[in-house]
């Protein structure tokens, strides 16, 4: 069983769609988006599904009950705000690291709690480009999409030899008609395109399904825009 965090929409449905297809069963994590998150489900075999505000320790801790026992976790619930650095307020810094970071790290505690009194299992963080390149206006979303990345080589020594913790990092993934960031952003990458939310779930599937000799790894997804 594979929990996916914030599945509904985007890259999350894409990960669960992509992990179903593969025969795997997932858990379909959602918070306000129920409607998207019952049609996620049904597409994935009527998968299980579990509510959770992952600003809430305590919610992520019944998310995990609710989930039963699990293989595999991919962090994937995240915030993105684009704002000025001297504009941001605590409450803005709060907004994104109290779900980027705060409970990705809580959701990899329980999952290593229970995966590590099993058989182990393996942990898929989802980063971000804005992780491994600084983007001026978004300096609250890249330090909680670095922190992630650290997290993840951080657990990765923590949880081993029976869990691996790896992440993916996405380019550009654009859901409908790309801003003008994006675009740009387009422009730039060496792959003349956007990517696509298949592609950062065949990742993930490569990290779910690798030996235990790959971990505290991270893959930018991003077409080479992060070598640029």
């Amino acid at each position: 069983m594979i929990l996916v965090t914030g599945a509904a929409k985007r890259i999350g449905r894409g990960i669960a769609l992509r992990l179903a297809r593969e025969g795997a069963r997932v858990v379909i994590h959602y918070n306000a988006s129920e409607a998207e998150a019952r049609a996620t489900a049904a597409e994935c075999g009527n998968a299980r599904m579990v509510r959770a505000n992952l600003e809430r320790v305590a919610e992520i801790e019944r998310m995990f009950q609710e989930a039963g026992p699990l293989d595999a976790l991919v962090n994937n619930a995240a915030r993105f705000t684009t704002m000025d650095p001297l504009q941001v307020t605590e409450a803005d810094w709060d907004f994104i690291h109290s779900v980027n970071l705060k409970a990705t790290f809580f959701c990899c505690q329980q999952a290593a709690r229970a995966m590590l009194a099993r058989d182990g299992g393996r942990i898929v963080n989802i980063s971000s480009l804005g992780g491994i390149r600084p983007w001026s206006r978004n300096a609250h979303y890249c330090a909680s999409k670095a922190g992630v990345i650290m997290l993840t080589r951080a657990l990765a020594k923590a949880f081993a030899p029976k869990i691996t913790v790896n992440s993916v990092a996405p380019g550009v993934i654009p859901f409908g008609e790309p801003d003008q960031r994006a675009r740009h952003l387009i422009e730039k990458t060496p792959a003349r395109r956007a990517g696509t939310a298949d592609e950062i779930a065949g990742a993930v599937l490569y990290f779910l399904t690798a030996t235990n000799f790959v971990t505290g790894q991270v893959i930018a997804v991003d077409g080479g825009l992060s070598q640029k």
